[in-house]
Order: structure tokens, then sequence, then C-alpha cells
């Protein structure tokens, strides 16, 4: 496709692309814009290797005209979008990319794969944090998935209000508050569990978190305490009937007078699992599986269109999967107590101003170089916060139902 626009002339034609959903997954009322600050850097970044080129070379992928192409690329382009977390509805246009046809076509793969991500695991996250009730969620799944994912998970996971996250690297990265605990390994490699919990807190201090259902969860509290003594910090449960077993925890917790060691739990974990534990006595949870993985939702289901050439709208019209032609742009709508009513997308235009509008799209990148004052992820976290804040309260129920805003599309061609 590459070489046959530099072939016939077409690839230096002044294009725009667009990032949006055709829906969101099933059961979910929102989407999450996350990874776009992780994305800007990508982009800026973005080059063929000596190595990579002759690659595509040696294999007959790409002629010699395409290859010097990629040799030189340096995307020169615009980026506009929504702020990383916003909200977004299905058709939302989230991310605007302007450019030649040649620099802005090769950078799909590259959006859609960050984009469909951390915008998955950012939406899953939310709706877990929403179900913890201002409990604190620890981010636990490395494990779950690949290595630059897990630190990617992390980051999307803290974006949308998760308190620490086990990756250390991500942490480091990312300034991500870490925390964790030791593994069944470590008590199993003790000749005791209360020779394990001694040598943690030892090490660590009462400051720590004990595992104490390697054996007998009661038993372990027991142990954990007689060596902690009962101002250990919080002791861990990750397997059996969680709301069972957090009540009787905090009974044996409190008879023994540890009436201020927390209990953390965790073991596949997923918004729904959350939720039904709001009324037991749990202080914390660790997601792990669920919410790398999208909790069901691996994917954002983004997708990335041409709708603008030269200053003309292009359409796909295919069957259930057409487009609206023309650059959009997107304002949401507020009553005057903040609640958002609705989000109007205008094709070729812009939305006929009202009070309590709020712009979505802002400039992210220009002439290829990142635009100065880039929200850091404490600032998008909170960005985040407030917009679940805004939304009507069934938007943020965990069952099936409408999206929490309705977007109202006007002008263009569909």
């Amino acid at each position: 496709m590459l070489s046959a626009a530099l072939r016939d002339g077409t690839a230096d034609r002044r294009c725009v692309f667009e990032v949006f959903a055709r829906r969101l997954p099933i059961g979910r009322r929102y989407g999450v814009v996350a990874g776009t600050g992780r994305l800007l850097d990508l982009i800026a970044d973005f080059r063929f290797g000596a190595d990579e080129v002759e690659f595509l070379r040696g294999r007959g992928i790409v002629d010699d005209t395409t290859a010097d192409w990629l040799a030189n690329y340096r995307f020169s382009g615009d980026v506009d979008g929504y702020a990383e977390g916003e909200l977004f509805f299905p058709t939302s246009p989230i991310l605007t990319v302007s450019g030649t046809f040649a620099e802005c076509v090769v950078l799909e793969t590259l959006i859609l794969s960050v984009l469909n991500h951390d915008c998955a695991i950012a939406a899953a996250a939310a709706r877990m944090v929403t179900a913890a009730r201002g409990r604190p969620v620890i981010e636990m799944g490395s494990r779950r998935t690949q290595e630059e994912a897990a630190v990617a998970a992390a980051r999307a996971a803290y974006l949308a209000g998760f308190a620490f996250t086990s990756n250390l690297e991500a942490g480091r990265r990312y300034d991500i508050p870490t925390t964790g605990t030791a593994a069944h390994a470590f008590t199993l490699l003790h000749d005791s569990e209360q020779a394990a919990f001694a040598s943690q807190v030892a090490t660590l201090g009462k400051q720590t978190t004990l595992l104490v259902d390697t054996y007998d969860i009661a038993q372990g509290i027991r142990n954990a305490i007689a060596v902690a003594g009962p101002d250990l910090r919080a002791v861990r449960i990750d397997s059996g009937d969680l709301s069972v077993l957090a009540s009787e925890s905090r009974a044996l917790l409190d008879s023994l007078g540890a009436t201020d060691t927390q209990i953390v739990v965790s073991g596949d974990l997923d918004e729904y699992a959350i939720a039904a534990l709001a009324a037991e006595p749990v202080d914390a949870y660790g997601a792990g599986t669920a919410v790398v993985v999208g909790s069901g939702a691996p994917t954002a289901g983004l997708v990335y269109k041409l709708v603008e050439v030269e200053g003309r709208p292009v359409v796909k019209r295919s069957e259930n999967k057409g487009t609206v032609g023309g650059r959009k742009t997107a304002v949401r709508r507020h009553k005057p107590t903040g609640t958002a009513v609705e989000e109007v997308v205008v094709s070729l235009g812009t939305p006929e101003p009202q009070p309590h509008d709020r712009i979505l799209q802002r400039p992210l990148m220009r002439d290829g170089e990142a635009v100065p004052g880039r929200p850091t992820l404490t600032e998008s976290r909170e960005h985040l916060r407030q917009c679940l804040i805004s939304i009507p309260w069934e938007g943020l129920k965990l069952s099936a139902g409408d999206p929490a805003v309705p977007v109202i599309m006007s002008g263009g061609t569909a």
C-alpha cells in the first residue's frame, strides 16, 4: 500500500485519520482514554532502523524507493485528541492524526495497539474502583500478561484510580506507588509459618502485610499476630470464600487485640467480585488477571479511519462499518449542576456553543513534536475522577445499559 502510494504520487496527499469506537464492549457504559501520554513519545521516536529496513528490502516486502523513504521516516504532522483520562462513547473522535497519507498510515498499528490495550485496561480498572467504594485497589496482574504489557497495564490501572501496583518497573518508569506481599513460596521455604513471618517482620518491620492462607487461615492469623504483635499493618487472604473469610478473619483479629490490622483480599477479583464484597470488613483489594485482560473486554474496539483527503471528506460505506466523513470536533454538554447530558460531534465545522459546554479535543503534537504542558499522570488520574463524577449515576452501574452519555453526530456525509 505504501509502495503503491509512493509510486502513483498519492503518498503526499494531505489526510486526516481519526480514532474512534463504533460501539462499546458489551455491558460497558463508557470508555476511558488511556495510553495517550506514552503514545505521543512513541510517535515522536518512531523510526525504521537499518536492520529493519534491510529486512523489508531483503524479503521483497518493499521496493528500494519505499525502503529509502522508511529509512528517513519522521512523523512531521499534527495530533489532536481527547485528554488522557477523558471518557469516550461510540463514535467519539478521541484522536485525530493529520499529515501526508504516507506518514500517517504507517502509524496505524502503533496507535491502535497502544490505545486499544490501555483504554481497555483503564475502563476495567475504573469499574473496579467504582465497585470498591473508596477502598484502595492494588494492581497485581504482571504475571498474567506479556512483560511490557504488564507495565502499560499498571500505568492504565493507576490512571483509573488504583492506589498501588506490584510492578516495580511501572513504579520506576511512571512514579506509581508500589506495594506487595511475600509469596506462598516464601512461607513454604521455611520450616514453619511462624519462622517465615518472623523473617519477614525482622526485615521489613511491622508495617508489612503477611500472607496467611498458605496452610490454615485462622492459624495463619494467630501466627501472624503472635510474631508481629497486634500492631501488624495487614494480613492478606488469597483464596477461599472471601466473603466468609473476611468476616471470620476480622472477628479473629479483633479477638487477638489486632483491631487496626487491615485485611487485604485477592484471588481472581473483578468488578463484580469486588462489588459483592462491599458489605464485608475488607480494607483493600488486589486485582490481577481481570484487570490486565480488560475484565472480559481485552480491547477497546478502536479503529483508525481515513476521513479526509486534501480537505475533502471521504467515507467508508461497508455494511455495519460505515464512517462519517470529514474532520470532527466535539464538545460535552452539561447541566448547570455539572452533570453531563450529551456529547455533540460535528463534522466539517464546530458545535454551536452553549453554556456549560466543555471542548473535548486539544492539540497534542504539532509538526511532529509534542505540545508543551502535557498533563502528568497524576493530573490525568484526577481528570478521570472528575469525569466519572460528572456522568449520570446510571452510567456507573456494572449492569448492561445504554452509554452513560449519548453522542449526537451532525454534519458531514454518512
